[in-house]
């Protein structure tokens, strides 16, 4: 029944259309603009859930497709569809949206309206490029999402905000002029920009190479990875609260997704080749930035750099693979990298996104970032002490909680490759309890920090909502994952299955 509607072009002009009718009608009453927004970003959450209610598991074929004919003369295509990969990454976006309209309420006091549109506009652009099938489309929907958190950051953002949203506009575009370079050459030899179709064109390695380093120039720069992350902190510290929350809890997992959609199933012997390249950038993202982060006094830029150590482990999980199935021939082993990976990517959309929030809520009472300016928070705000612990805790991985079953399932991946390595990655849950406990400690705890401290309010009715339903999925992901990774798995070995054909060349 869900097949034969539309629900993917649905998912991705309401919103659209929704931010502009948002836009034309509350441009004047803040109201107005609050309710329709909330009643958009609410209608697409609803309509996504169609998405896992009909999805089949247990196939790895797309599902849900669209196909319209859009530039014939170059056979490029409206062509969407779903997997196991892509459709958890929708329902994440559509949930998060939601809580950003119901946080902006209270958050966002100067226009409101244009606010609301911006975030409706992004995540239709959002869902059409996790759905498109067409490599034109998927580039279009991926640069034009750059817009509305471009004007995000460079209207609401702080005093640096134009140093901020030059600097990630630059790094995020400039990396995907490489991606369209590739594109257009895998057209040239295929003579068709869909994506399944460049899964199995037949590409020497030195082409492979060249696509391979293509793709991560565009990819790298949006998981981030080292050495091109420094984009991120300042767009992070810089930006309002709705704009951090998007950024970390959806933004990020595009690098990710590109690697499972593009470098991985085109490039498999380039990714095998340069899998300890990947492996290497992996692991000082993990390491060096975790330590980073430990010097860090403001609470904003210190979620930041948390939030590229933890996104470490996304492309730790992805390339450990190619390692322990060209070492072992372990199937099982690959496949549990990727889909530590991806679960880790799910995690850390609702644990950045509470954190940001979290700390959004103590801004707009104190308007302060800083550490030293906060202490004793238990004292004055019980309630938003008790979530600010759990999604400190779960940042951490602790067991129980959604941020352990990702970070797990790749160290037990990376044990199957090599102990080191497994070492290594396994050293950012003491970084991450370092710098995460500190802050809990200094924001928290202790005796109340000062007089603005003690004249703090407590959570307001809708700031518990938004924090409720973020525990409730950080603990229910953490309790039971296997909903999603039922959801994934067909995908994931469909994925190794295909990387097994390949040559993937011992170095």
């Amino acid at each position: 029944m869900f097949a034969d509607w539309p629900i993917l072009s649905l998912l991705i002009w309401l919103p659209i259309l929704g931010g502009f009718l948002t836009l034309a009608a509350g441009r004047d009453a803040p109201d107005v603009a609050w309710r329709l927004g909330l009643a958009v970003a609410g209608a697409t959450f609803l309509a996504s859930l169609w998405l896992w209610i009909g999805f089949e598991r247990g196939t790895p074929e797309m599902q849900f497709q669209e196909f319209t004919s859009w530039i014939a003369a170059f056979n490029v295509n409206y062509h969407l569809g779903v997997d196991g990969i892509s459709m958890p990454l929708i329902l994440l976006t559509t949930l998060t949206t939601v809580l950003v309209a119901i946080a902006a309420r209270d958050s966002v006091k100067d226009r409101l309206a244009y606010y609301l549109a911006a975030f409706l506009i992004m995540q239709g652009l959002m869902i059409g490029m996790f759905s498109a099938l067409d490599a034109v489309l998927f580039y279009v929907f991926f640069e034009a999402m750059l817009i509305p958190m471009f004007i995000v950051i460079g209207v609401w953002g702080g005093p640096r905000r134009v140093y901020a949203t030059i600097k990630f506009f630059l790094y995020t575009f400039l990396g995907s002029v490489f991606m369209l370079i590739a594109l257009i050459y895998m057209y040239l030899q295929s003579g068709s920009f869909a994506i399944l179709d460049f899964h199995h064109l037949p590409l020497p390695m030195t082409a492979q190479i060249l696509i391979f380093l293509a793709f991560l120039a565009a990819f790298a720069v949006k998981i981030p990875m080292f050495p091109v992350h420094t984009w991120l902190p300042d767009a992070h510290v810089e930006a309002p609260t709705g704009g951090s929350v998007i950024l970390a809890a959806i933004m990020l997992k595009i690098g990710g997704y590109g690697f499972l959609r593009f470098s991985l199933p085109i490039t498999p012997d380039a990714a095998a080749v340069l899998d300890v390249l990947m492996i290497t950038l992996s692991l000082i993202a993990v390491v060096y930035i975790g330590l980073v982060a430990l010097i860090q006094s403001d609470m904003k830029k210190l979620i930041a750099y948390s939030s590229i150590a933890h996104m470490g482990f996304v492309t730790l999980g992805f390339f450990i693979a190619f390692m322990i199935f060209r070492n072992t021939g372990d199937w099982d082993g690959a496949s549990l990298g990727i889909a530590g990976g991806m679960v880790q990517m799910i995690s850390h959309g609702f644990i950045s996104a509470a954190m940001f929030l979290a700390v959004g809520v103590l801004y707009d009472r104190l308007h302060s970032r800083n550490i030293a300016d906060y202490g004793g928070v238990v004292n004055t705000m019980p309630w938003f002490a008790a979530f600010f612990v759990l999604f400190a805790m779960a940042n951490t991985g602790l067991p129980g909680t959604s941020g352990f079953v990702g970070e797990f399932m790749v160290i037990l991946a990376a044990f199957r490759a090599n102990f080191w390595l497994a070492f290594l990655a396994a050293t950012t849950l003491i970084l991450a309890a370092g710098y995460t406990l500190w802050l809990v400690k200094r924001v928290i705890f202790g005796e109340i920090g000062n007089d603005n401290v003690a004249g703090l309010k407590d959570l307001t009715p809708r700031e518990f909502l938004v924090m409720g339903v973020l525990a409730f999925f950080v603990l229910l992901l953490g309790i039971w994952p296997a909903p999603l990774l039922d959801v994934m798995n067909a995908t994931i070995d469909h994925l190794v299955a295909h990387i097994a054909q390949s040559k993937l060349p011992a170095l």
